[in-house]
This record gives structure tokens, C-alpha cells and sequence, in this order.
């Protein structure tokens, strides 16, 4: 009796773990909470705001590895003037005048050790749109991780826009 106990114990707590690994894994990643809620929505839609292009602000991704997160100049060319009554806004206006960037979470990152390299350049240039690699950041409010970079995600999108897939691309 007490065997058929603990074979049903260990069978229902698995039973558990998978239950709660499935529902956890069928959840939206979380978007960390920034120093300044921004939400791309507003800059990006043209129902909602001034249709910018992601490299307006990401001025550097069209030239080299970095897309970089834009400085408080950049974000204060517009906001100068405009909505200067929101409190997101006062709160970018006051890192401006410290002249300070705010200090951002990054969202997006390489986690890989095996010396990987990655330009933004080179994609922008082949026409794959920034949602490729960084889903639909226009739709969201607060941006979160929703594309997991893997080597073989990366491959399969090389095999499948018939570029290189040669090692020496991204490992040096």
C-alpha cells in the first residue's frame, strides 16, 4: 500500500511539472520595467502618432553592428515642444538637462559564448524588417523579449533567404 502511495505521489507531482512547464511556456515573455515608459505604439503607427522608422531613433543600425538606444538629445528634438505636460516626458526632460541618459534595461542581447557576431547593417541593408528579429514592437506598449535568437533560428532564416550559413559569418 505504501508503494502504490509514492508511485502515485511521484506520478502526480510529474503530472504537475508538466502541467505548469506547459503553462509557462505558453505565456508572453515579461517586458522589464524602464526608467521611462515608452511606448513604440506612439511613435511608430500612424493612427497614433508620427510613423517614425525604427532607424530614426536606432540611428546607428543602418551603420554598423549597433542598432543603440537613442539619446535624451534625440528623444528632446521633438519633445521640446511637444506633450511637454506628460509626466514620461518631464521625467526624459529632466535627464536631458543633466544632460544623462536614462538607465535602460536592455530587452535584447546575444547570450551566446561561442564568440557569435552580429550586425544590424548587413540585414537592414538585405530588407528584413526589424519585427524579423524583434517581433511586432509597434504593437506593444512595453517591449519584450518575443524572438529567441538561437543559432538554429538564425540558420533556418539564412537557409531560408538563401544567404551564407558558413560558419566564419557570425563566429570569428
Amino acid at each position: 500500500m505504501k508503494r502504490s502511495l509514492k508511485v502515485t505521489s511521484f506520478v502526480l507531482v510529474v503530472a504537475l511539472c508538466i502541467v505548469l512547464a506547459v503553462m509557462g511556456g505558453s505565456r508572453k515573455p515579461e517586458a522589464p520595467v524602464q526608467p521611462i515608459e515608452f511606448n513604440h505604439w506612439q511613435h511608430v503607427k500612424k493612427q497614433e502618432g508620427p510613423e517614425l522608422d525604427c532607424v530614426f531613433c536606432h540611428e546607428h543600425a543602418d551603420k554598423g553592428p549597433y542598432a543603440t538606444i537613442p539619446n535624451t538629445s534625440t528623444c528632446m528634438a521633438c519633445h521640446e515642444a511637444m506633450q511637454t505636460d506628460k509626466p514620461e516626458v518631464q521625467k526624459l526632460a529632466a535627464f536631458a538637462q543633466k544632460k544623462e541618459q536614462p538607465p535602460w534595461v536592455r530587452v535584447y542581447w546575444f547570450e551566446s559564448e561561442a564568440n557569435a557576431f552580429f550586425s544590424h547593417k548587413p540585414h537592414l541593408k538585405a530588407g528584413v524588417e526589424c519585427a524579423t528579429c524583434h517581433g511586432e514592437v509597434g504593437d506593444m506598449q512595453r517591449v519584450r523579449h518575443e524572438v529567441k535568437q538561437t543559432m538554429g533560428w538564425c540558420i533556418a532564416c539564412h537557409r531560408a533567404r538563401r544567404v551564407s550559413i558558413d560558419c566564419y559569418v557570425c563566429h570569428r
